[in-house]
């Protein structure tokens, strides 16, 4: 199945309490259509301790179809589940690793440097502005990879 279909047949059930377990879920949206799948994340940060762990407080369900999702959506959110008022809308697809960087320079990825850098001896730095400045005519100094370099 391809992601973006599987993402707008999938909805995100927030706000849910510490007593609301996959069966109530499951219970409550099942009405809406064939539930495929319903995951409720833990909050455990130490694998060991599954059994005591809580989930996050957040829930996705995904359905059969993407007509079904929007039933939920439609008729559930902003309602009451357990005694609290729930937040149901389509889940969105987890960001890339790349679209985690957020406000970081792209010069500070492994990736971007070995693609779009030159090690020092093939840059033309240092080496390139002495070269222009021997160069008594004011023309640009070429540099061993043939590009020049103007004299500041």
């Amino acid at each position: 199945m391809e992601e973006g279909t599987k993402s707008k047949k999938t909805v995100f059930v927030g706000g849910i309490g510490d007593d609301v377990d996959e069966s109530v879920i499951y219970e409550r949206f099942a009405t809406f259509g064939d539930v495929i799948e319903v995951q409720l994340p833990s909050a455990a940060t130490n694998p060991h301790q599954q059994s005591e762990a809580k989930h996050r407080g957040f829930a996705f369900v995904t359905y059969s179809s993407t007509s079904d999702a929007q039933d939920a959506i439609d008729n559930m959110d902003l309602n009451e589940l357990k005694g609290r008022v729930i937040k149901v809308n389509l889940a969105r697809p987890m960001k890339t690793p790349m679209q985690l960087g957020g406000n970081r320079a792209v010069w500070e990825s492994e990736e971007w440097l070995k693609q779009h850098v030159k090690p020092l001896d093939q840059s033309g730095g240092v080496q390139g502005r002495n070269a222009a400045k021997q160069n008594k005519g004011g023309e640009p100094a070429p540099t061993e990879d043939g590009d020049e370099v103007m004299e500041e």
